[in-house]
C-alpha cells in the first residue's frame, strides 16, 4: 500500500471528518450527496463500495437506507485512524463492513459490486495518472451497468472560502489561491488548521474528462452545495425546515447549470460502468 503524504495523514488525525459533515456547509454537502445518490440507485438489495469512506458517515447512511432490502456496504480507507473509527460505527450498523485499503489497488474481485462511491480519494491524488488509476479500479470493481459516484473539490473552492471567511486578505493565503486557480495543486505549507491540506482541486470540465478517460460512461457532473454553502446564515436555516427546503430546492434547480458548476465546494460526477 502506498503511503499518503505525512501532512495529509496529520490533517485527518487532527480533524474529525465525521463531525465535519454535521456542520453547516458540511451538513449541506451530506444531505445533497444523499439526494444525488438516492436519485440514481434502485430501491433493492445492493452491494455498495465506499472507497475512501473515511470514518463511515456515508457508509452507515447507505447501510441503514432501505436496510430491510439487504444492502451490503463495504468501506475502504487508507488512513488507519479512519478505519478504526469506521469499524466502531460498523459494529452497530448491520450490513456495513470496513477494511484498510488503497483506492488505487482494491482487494476485491472484478464486478463484485453494484455501485461505488469515491467521495474523497480524488481530493488527495495530486497526480492525474493516480486519479485515473483510482477511477479505473472503481470501474473494475463494479459490475457492468453499475453506478459510480465521484466527488471532487472545485478549482475555485479556496477562493470562495477565503472570501467567505476572510482568509483571502492574508497574503500567504492569496499565494495559495493563486496557485490553486492556475494549476489545481493545493498546498498548505504553513499547516494553517483552516486551510486544508495537500490536494487537487478540479475544474468541472477536467473531472468530466478524467471520468471519460478512465473508461466510465459519464452521465452528468453536478454541483453539490452551490452558492448556498458559502452563506454565513446557513447554520440558522437548518432549524427552519421551510427555509431549508428553499435552499435545497434552488440548489437542486441549478445543480447542472454549466456556468455555475464551480461555484460550490464540491462536484459529483455520476457515471455508469460500460455494459
Amino acid at each position: 500500500m502506498t503511503e499518503l503524504p505525512h501532512e495529509i495523514v496529520q490533517h485527518y488525525r487532527s480533524t474529525d471528518e465525521g463531525a465535519r459533515l454535521t456542520g453547516s456547509s458540511g451538513r449541506l454537502e451530506f444531505v445533497r450527496t444523499q439526494e444525488i445518490v438516492r436519485r440514481h440507485l434502485p430501491p433493492k438489495a445492493l452491494r455498495v463500495l465506499d472507497i475512501g469512506g473515511a470514518t463511515g458517515t456515508h457508509a452507515a447512511w447507505l447501510a441503514a437506507w432501505l436496510a430491510a432490502d439487504g444492502h451490503q456496504v463495504t468501506l475502504f480507507d487508507i488512513v488507519p485512524e479512519h478505519v478504526a473509527a469506521a469499524r466502531q460505527l460498523a459494529d452497530r450498523t448491520p450490513g456495513m463492513t470496513v477494511a484498510l485499503a488503497d483506492a488505487r489497488r482494491l482487494p476485491v474481485p472484478d464486478g463484485s459490486f453494484d455501485a461505488a462511491l469515491l467521495l474523497g480519494p480524488l481530493y488527495h491524488l495530486t497526480d492525474r495518472d493516480e486519479r485515473l488509476a483510482a477511477l479505473r479500479e472503481a470501474g473494475r470493481a463494479v459490475r457492468p451497468g453499475g453506478w459510480i459516484f465521484v466527488a471532487a473539490i472545485s478549482r475555485f473552492a479556496s477562493l470562495f472560502d477565503g472570501l467567505a471567511r476572510g482568509f483571502l486578505f492574508d497574503p500567504e493565503f492569496q499565494r495559495i489561491v493563486s496557485v490553486d486557480l492556475a494549476s489545481g495543486q493545493h498546498r498548505n505549507d504553513g499547516d494553517h488548521p483552516h486551510w486544508f491540506t495537500t490536494g487537487y482541486f478540479h475544474h468541472p470540465g477536467e473531472l468530466r474528462q478524467e471520468c471519460l478517460d478512465a473508461g466510465l460512461d459519464l452521465l452528468d457532473v453536478v454541483g453539490v452545495e452551490g452558492l448556498a454553502g458559502w452563506l454565513p446564515q446557513l447554520t440558522e436555516r437548518w432549524s427552519h425546515p421551510a427555509d431549508l427546503d428553499v435552499v435545497l430546492r434552488f440548489t437542486r434547480a441549478v445543480e447542472n447549470e454549466p456556468s455555475l458548476l464551480g461555484l460550490g465546494s464540491h462536484l459529483i460526477a455520476i457515471n455508469r460502468t460500460p455494459a
